[in-house]
Formats: C-alpha cells, structure tokens, sequence
C-alpha cells in the first residue's frame, strides 16, 4: 500500500513543501518546490497567496497526510511566533479543506530522525534527505530540504519501521 505524505516548512516568505511516497518502506520523490507569496503585498494578501498555493499543491497531489514545522520561537522574537502562527493556520485550513490530516512535528525530533542529533545543521539534514530519497542534487533551497525531511520523519513515526536506512549501492 502507497502512503503519501506532504512536508510543509512554514514561513510568509517562502514556503518549502516536499511531497512522498511511501512503499514498501521505502520513500520515493513525487513532487517539491516552494510558495512564494510576494514580499510587497499586505499580510492578508500574502496569506490568502500562501493559501492558494498549498490549496493548489493538495489538490495535485492528493496526501494522505500533511505535517507542518512546529513553531519554534524565544521570548525574544514573539513577534515571529505571531506571523507563523497565520501562516500555519492558513496552511492546515488548505489542508482541511482538501480532506488531509493535518499533523505538526518539531524541528529537533526531525533533526534526531533523520540524523541522530536534535542540533544537527541545515546541510546535514540537506545532506541525508537527498542521500534517502536517491536524488541526483539536493534540494534546493533549504526550505524544500526541511519539508522533504519532515516528511521523512514522520513517514517513519507513522508506520513504525525503518525507511531511514541506508539505499542499495
């Protein structure tokens, strides 16, 4: 049995998503890129962009399951909490609307899955979701890397075995 899952790494400005399948235990690509609402527009057009384009994405490639990047912020920038916050929330609408559960996972518990280490850095990760997935380049930019990896992750929670293993030479 196939299970598709979407990753979406959240932001105003650019939004990364990685789309998977899952067979076997094995992953296979099936589609990434980014939503990029523009910079000059009001927040309620950049969310309603942002909107549009996961709607879009839902629609196209029909997930079972979508896991969005928890918010992680300090008490020094909660003003970035505030503005992730609308964008996670138009994102999980897009994904109600299109009948997908919605699912949240932490950046660290990612970083753990993937890599062993909750400090791991953003080439690492780069690094191993492109060695997993047997792809020729990595993504780019680190936006689709961090998607594709939260995908990953949770396909590997979710059906409790092992795609986190190294691919045949």
């Amino acid at each position: 049995m196939t299970h598709r899952i979407l990753g979406v790494d959240p932001g105003l400005r650019i939004t990364g998503y990685g789309v998977i399948d899952v067979v076997s235990g094995r992953a296979r690509l099936v589609e990434a890129g980014v939503v990029t609402p523009k910079i000059g527009g009001t927040l309620e057009q950049r969310l309603h962009e942002l909107h549009e384009g996961m709607s879009a994405v839902v629609a196209a490639t029909r997930p079972d399951a979508m896991v969005v990047e928890e918010v992680y912020t300090t008490y020094k920038n909660p003003r970035t909490a505030v503005m992730m916050g609308h964008a996670r929330g138009v994102l999980y609408l897009a994904g109600a609307q299109g009948g997908v559960p919605v699912h949240t996972l932490g950046h660290s518990l990612v970083k753990r899955a993937l890599i062993g280490s909750g400090a791991a850095r953003k080439d690492q990760v780069n690094q191993m979701v492109t060695h997993l997935l047997g792809l020729r380049s990595r993504p780019h930019p680190n936006d689709v890397s961090d998607a594709l990896a939260l995908a990953l992750a949770f396909a590997n929670m979710r059906d409790h075995r092992s795609i986190l293993v190294s691919r045949p030479a």
